[in-house]
């Protein structure tokens, strides 16, 4: 009897009354706050304490059927239904119903004694109860005639006397809603009336005290109960106490229609019970919509449940007669009786009037084929009837002449058939009502989708214009790529393609735009095709994934510059850069001083005390600013670049306290560090972090900034808002990480250049890092005077110092540079920082790992050196080779699925030395630059029982993920290298692993130097771990030629580019 509510599942309870009142209810009942709880048989009693000063009284009644148990609650709380003290009920009615205890040996004839001695006896305690039913007129029939059927019917409990009759004394809903009122009545009796009342739901939320609750408030449910109440002997009475008739067959409402021998039709309501036809007058309905009848006969009330509840609409129709004119009869039948027939049952008892067979709905689909491979679709619902056809497109508007349920199922059925044809859905899934089809997609449309309509019974297609005829090319399309240097050094190329398909040539510019939008297939002007993503046209995807872009080119090939110009760089000559260049050189007579650079004292609200070599800076930057001039401090990571910046902007805004405020523009992730350095440091400085647009901060920029002395963005939001920004007067723009602005045609180069500010300082410890443009980008932005024209920096020193054959361009470029550099290496100040010690460890790979890489060294060492007669030509090929080897020195699986089972060697051998180091006490930062290989030594991590942080590019909370590690609580962080080169500070770590050695040096460095800076107490241990005899030992070559491009342009030996200007300097730069 109380099993389903020991079975009760937390889900189940949930379902009942959602998530947060679940979650109360169930901290309710953990807490205590269930005082009583009773189950029994369907329904749960509870009293629960909540906010009010009594208790809270509950009712949960649970319906079963085959596949499951469903729950419902009134409460005496506000809420009402469904609520936390229903929840905490449950939850202890579950958790506390119990198995009964069982009689054992000689007592069980001592346990059934009572039962059998009395039996045959009544239970003086347990008096029957009786269902009053009083029929009465509806309030609402005085306004509205139509509403004359709403009579209404009221019940009430009884009990039977001691005299044998029914008396209301000692019962009513008021007793049945607590259930913990003693009443002497059967229990079963009292169990299914406050199922009845629970039932009600809402409609006795405010029927505390009420005596009578309207039949017609209740739900259809009702009449299942008033079934089950005659069943258990539960008497349903009327007014006078005599017996209440219960149909067990519905009853049904129609509208009868009928000609007169005016020859005008009337609409007529009528109602059927079984066979028999009842005069709708003779009726009352019960509920809004109705669920059912009663009629009255003989001082005699009987009940009719409705075997289909009419609509609302419908139901204001059987309150009246409608008179319909002769020579309007015919737009009855056409536009109103479909509607309501398929409402309602419409009929013609007399036969004076033809109704015919109400349409269904079809589906049309036009298809309107025109020239190039295009097809315009469009469906429509079509309802035909006799000579009448009416269309509707998908979207049309609800019209009450069609049949919603049917339109719904033919358009589920029709979507299932087309969902393999995207292009003719919309974005829920379904059929779109109109669709356009190019190319491809008008092949497929008419080889795949057209015959398959076709042949739909429910679908009928109408095509126009010219269908055309489409094919598959025979064989494959014959591809030439070429990739040639144009000179600019190991990062650009040439472009070059011709492409033929079954001796029919292919235009360029089609191909080139079908894969730029990642089409499969192309589709020639001749209806033939052939698929795009042959292997034999990877090359061509993976270069334009890398160019982005569709230029001009003539019948031989494209060209891609990366270094071109744009239309900013064409907007020079109208004076936009001009201006910033005619005011730098107006300001270069102060570098005559700068030999005898003031010794100027730190200010003494910057909370540091500055080494010597951040002193220097200080003062670098502070002589920079006096004199309106901009630089570069390109200190080695890690060595305090952001509180030497901050120091001098105290010492800015204390000579200058009205002027403009400090932007400071920095990578997303590295914003916040300099609120905190700020507030470390400076805390005099009021700064203000710009980390949202105007519209999601609520206010215009100049609002948020208001008296501030920095402001601190990221660069993608100075793009967005960069006319904001151009509107502020600033004193001085930062650029924190300035490579990010390398690239001088980006739109936040552009920028960053055309803001209007007297002093533009960059920070970065890589200013140099693929080629010497890097460089050039940065001076252009900081001294847009010094080299204004990009094309003669390249060929008067990017091209012959690059090619490594012009010593005259390097020194002539270095006495240029060096007012505007301040940089220091960590070499120069080691006594600053703890030892950094480096090694290479060999990794040997496994005999497994060994044949699958020597086979696919020989397989790209054969293309390779048949492609080197023209390594021009060739180069992305040989690229894409040599990354190929890269990654299956890692790891096999990287290039190939097939290979999971092949234990990495260089996985193994960093899990050793993670091992150790681990046990040890030791933090490591492990860096790789494929992410997919991070993920090969997360599983191997998480076997060892390792606890690790993650970071690469998709990683959302950057800064919980660097928490985790710098708490202590991941021994070991996992870092990507293009994700965390910068703006982390982790020196709680001393061991750092490279997995796989990359050719850009600068990039490298910078994700050791998470570790080796400016804080850090113990020596760091760098491994490098490049596997034996493959491409990463020549990696490793080719990286220490970069690294010596990097010394001889910046360093010089002994850091001369930052070294104090003589005259001759001076004079060099102003030549």
């Amino acid at each position: 009897m109380v099993d389903w509510a020991a079975a009760l599942s937390d889900s189940a309870i949930e379902a009942a009354v959602g998530t947060p009142a679940f979650q109360r209810g169930a901290a309710y009942a953990r807490d205590g706050h269930v005082g009583h709880v009773k189950v029994n048989r369907n329904v749960i009693f509870g009293r629960v304490r909540g906010t009010a000063a009594d208790p809270y009284q509950l009712i949960v009644v649970a319906e079963h059927d085959i596949s499951a148990t469903r729950v419902s609650a009134t409460c005496t709380c506000p809420v009402g239904v469904n609520c936390k003290h229903a929840a905490a009920a449950m939850i202890a009615a579950r958790d506390h119903v119990a198995p009964l205890p069982v009689t054992r040996s000689t007592g069980w004839r001592r346990a059934l004694d009572d039962f059998v001695r009395s039996n045959d006896a009544p239970l003086p305690d347990e008096a029957p109860l009786a269902l009053q039913f009083t029929a009465t007129r509806d309030s609402a029939a005085a306004y509205d005639p139509r509403l004359e059927q709403l009579r209404r019917v009221t019940i009430r409990p009884l009990m039977l006397g001691k005299r044998g009759r029914w008396i209301r004394a000692g019962i009513s809903w008021r007793d049945l809603r607590d259930p913990w009122r003693q009443t002497p009545c059967r229990s079963d009796h009292v169990e299914l009336l406050r199922q009845v009342y629970a039932s009600a739901g809402d409609a006795t939320r405010y029927a505390y005290d009420q005596a009578e609750l309207d039949l017609g408030d209740f739900p259809p449910a009702i009449w299942k109960l008033l079934a089950e109440a005659r069943e258990i002997g539960l008497d349903l009475v009327g007014r006078s106490h005599g017996p209440v008739g219960l149909r067990a067959v519905g009853a049904a409402v129609f509208l009868d229609v009928s000609r007169g021998t005016d020859r005008d039709v009337t609409l007529a309501p009528g109602v059927r019970i079984g066979d028999e036809r009842v005069p709708i007058g003779s009726v009352g309905l019960l509920g809004w919509p109705p669920h059912g009848l009663f009629r009255e006969t003989g001082g005699s009330l009987e009940l009719v449940p409705l075997a289909e509840p009419p609509s609302e609409h419908v139901t204001r129709l059987l309150g009246e007669t409608i008179a319909i004119p002769a020579d309007e009869v015919d737009a009855f039948v056409a536009d109103y009786y479909p509607v309501l027939g398929r409402a309602v049952e419409v009929r013609s008892s007399d036969d004076t009037v033809e109704l015919p067979e109400i349409a269904a709905p079809r589906l049309r689909l036009s298809a309107a084929f025109r020239p190039g491979h295009e097809v315009r679709l469009g469906w429509s619902y079509v309802y035909a009837a006799d000579d009448d056809e009416r269309a509707y497109r998908l979207d049309d508007p609800a019209d009450g002449r069609r049949d919603p349920g049917a339109e719904r199922e033919l358009l589920v059925r029709a979507t299932r058939i087309v969902s393999r044809w995207s292009g003719l859905l919309d974005r829920s899934g379904m059929i779109a009502a109109d669709a356009v089809l190019h190319g491809m997609d008008t092949a497929a449309f008419v080889e795949d989708a057209l015959p398959v309509l076709d042949a739909e019974p429910v679908i009928d297609v109408d095509t126009s214009g010219e269908v055309p005829a489409y094919a598959a090319a025979d064989g494959t399309p014959l591809v030439r790529v070429s990739a040639t240097d144009d000179a600019d050094g190991t990062d650009w190329f040439d472009l070059r393609v011709t492409v033929s398909v079954g001796g029919e040539d292919v235009p360029f510019e089609q191909l080139f735009a079908a894969l730029a939008r990642g089409d499969s297939q192309l589709i020639l002007d001749s209806g033939t095709y052939f698929r795009i993503d042959d292997p034999g046209l990877d090359r061509l995807r993976r270069l334009i994934e890398e160019a982005r872009s569709l230029q001009d080119r003539d019948s031989d090939g494209l060209r891609i510059s990366p270094f071109q110009v744009g239309l900013w760089e064409e907007l020079v000559e109208l004076g936009v850069v001009g201006s910033q260049s005619r005011r730098w050189q107006r300001r270069v007579d102060g570098l005559l001083d700068l030999d005898s650079i003031e010794p100027l004292d730190v200010p003494a609200s910057v909370d540091a005390v500055l080494r010597p070599y951040q002193l220097d800076g200080f003062r670098w930057l502070s002589f920079l600013y006096e004199h309106r001039l901009g630089g570069i401090l390109a200190d080695d990571m890690g060595l305090g670049k952001t509180l030497q910046t901050l120091a001098m902007i105290v010492r800015a805004r204390a000579t200058e306290p009205a002027a403009g405020p400090f932007l400071v523009v920095a990578p997303t992730s590295v914003v916040q560090n300099w609120a905190r350095e700020c507030e470390r440091f400076t805390p005099g400085l009021q700064l203000v972090s710009i980390t949202e647009t105007a519209a999601r901060r609520g206010m215009p920029l100049r609002a948020a900034v208001g008296h501030a002395d920095v402001v601190v963005t990221s660069y993608a939001l100075f793009r967005l808002e960069y006319d904001a920004y151009d509107a502020l007067d600033w004193s001085g723009l930062v650029l924190d990480e300035a490579q990010f602005v390398k690239n001088h045609q980006a739109k936040t180069y552009q920028c960053v250049r055309r803001l209007a500010a007297p002093f533009k300082v960059a920070i970065t410890g890589t200013p140099l890092e693929n080629s010497l443009m890097d460089l050039w980008s940065m001076l252009s932005i900081v001294a847009p005077g010094l080299f204004p024209n990009p094309n003669h920096f390249k060929e008067r020193f990017r091209n012959p110092i690059e090619r490594g054959k012009d010593t005259e361009a390097l020194e002539s470029l270095r006495r240029r540079v060096r007012p505007l550099m301040r940089r220091r290496t960590k070499e120069l100040v080691a006594a600053d920082l703890p030892p950094k010690q480096e090694q290479v460890l060999e990794v040997v790979l496994s005999p497994q790992h060994r044949r699958l890489y020597q086979t696919h060294l020989q397989r790209e060492r054969q293309k390779i050196l048949r492609l080197l007669d023209e390594p021009d030509d060739n180069r992305f090929t040989i690229l894409r080779s040599l990354t190929l080897l890269r990654q299956l020195s890692l790891d096999p699986y990287l290039i190939d699925d097939a290979y999971a089972d092949v234990r990495s060697s260089k996985v193994d051998a960093l899990m050793e030395q993670l091992g150790e180091v681990v046990d040890e006490g030791h933090r490591a930062l492990v860096f790789s630059q494929f992410t997919r290989f991070l993920g090969r030594v997360r599983e191997r991590l998480d076997a060892e029982g390792i606890a690790y942080s993650y970071l690469d590019g998709t990683t959302r909370d950057r800064a919980a993920a660097v928490d985790e590690f710098k708490s202590g609580r991941a021994p070991v962080f996992l870092i990507s290298l293009k994700a965390g080169g910068f703006g982390l500070n982790l020196t709680e770590a001393d061991y750092c692993f490279v997995l796989d050695p990359w050719w850009n040096p600068a990039v490298e460095e910078q994700a050791v130097d998470r570790a080796h800076r400016i804080g850090q107490t113990r020596r760091v241990m760098i491994y490098r771990l490049v596997s034996a005899d493959t491409i990463e030992e020549k990696v490793m070559e080719l990286k220490a030629r970069k690294r010596d491009l990097v010394a001889r342009v910046l360093d010089d030996t002994a850091g001369e580019l930052s070294a104090p200007l003589s005259a001759n300097d001076i004079r060099g730069l102003l030549g």
